[in-house]
């Protein structure tokens, strides 16, 4: 035994017996050796996209237009008496019309000097401004508003535009989106049907671009010329409006 021990195979098995007993103890007294296991996973990133349009127009059903005055006098106090008294006049005459109160809108008064530079800036009168801003929910009632408002003095007439009301332009929105989401699924077949591409699930709907369109106009000139209901109505009509809702649509590849 002692002869065969001094060989290097008996070294060997020596030493590996001592090591079989050393992790026997380990194991019963301390318990396992920890490894560490790092799991990875993948996940795929390529997608197959697609955009379509969806486009719907609608009849406006809002009109909304500014009225102004400007009065200039020798004097504030004249020119503020005389401004006042033509947008009072205003004012009463679109109630009578229909217009509700909460739809007329003071949204400009000012008040400044008029300079003679020349006789070294002296002041030789005052202009008083004043904006009405008029909501029309009637649209066969904005010419008459304003005839009615030419009539009363209004030498100032702009930024007439058509629009649709919230609740309705959402909706419109809506049926847009759907047109365009319906559009971009065949879409999505289409060009992957052509190009050999197989397309797994929807993972993204994207809306990208909105956009509306209100129909803005010109105030006839007759409306400013001081024509009145009798002899030169104003014609304006209000025409269609444009909705427009971009889409982009997201498909796994498979």
């Amino acid at each position: 035994m002692k002869k065969f021990f001094n060989t290097d195979y008996g070294k060997f098995l020596a030493i590996t017996i001592s090591v079989l007993v050393i992790l026997t103890l380990y194991f019963r007294l301390i318990g396992p050796i920890p490894f560490s296991v790092n799991q990875i996973t993948t996940e795929k990133k390529t997608t197959f996209d697609v955009q379509a349009e969806g486009k719907v127009t609608a009849v406006p059903d809002t009109a909304e237009i500014n009225l102004g005055i400007q009065s200039n006098k020798p004097t504030v106090e004249a020119a503020q008496k005389e401004a006042n008294e033509k947008i009072n006049n205003i004012t009463s005459e679109l109630k009578k019309l229909g217009i509700e109160e909460k739809y007329i809108k003071t949204s400009n008064y000012s008040v400044y000097p008029d300079y003679n530079y020349q006789a070294g800036q002296k002041i030789t009168g005052y202009n008083v401004n004043i904006t009405l801003t008029i909501k029309v929910k009637d649209l066969q009632k904005i010419n008459n508003v304003i005839d009615i408002a030419t009539a009363q003095g209004a030498n100032q007439i702009g930024n007439l535009s058509f629009v649709i009301d919230d609740d309705k332009l959402e909706s419109l929105k809506m049926e847009a989106r759907k047109q365009a989401i319906e559009k971009a699924k065949i879409k999505a077949k289409e060009i992957a049907n052509a190009g050999g591409i197989k397309l797994g699930r929807l993972v993204d709907v994207t809306e990208s671009v909105s956009s509306y369109n209100p129909t803005p106009l010109r105030t006839p000139a007759t409306a400013l010329a001081g024509g009145g209901v009798e002899d030169k109505q104003t014609q304006i009509q209000a025409g269609e409006s444009e909705i427009t809702i971009n889409i982009t649509i997201s498909y796994e590849t498979l």
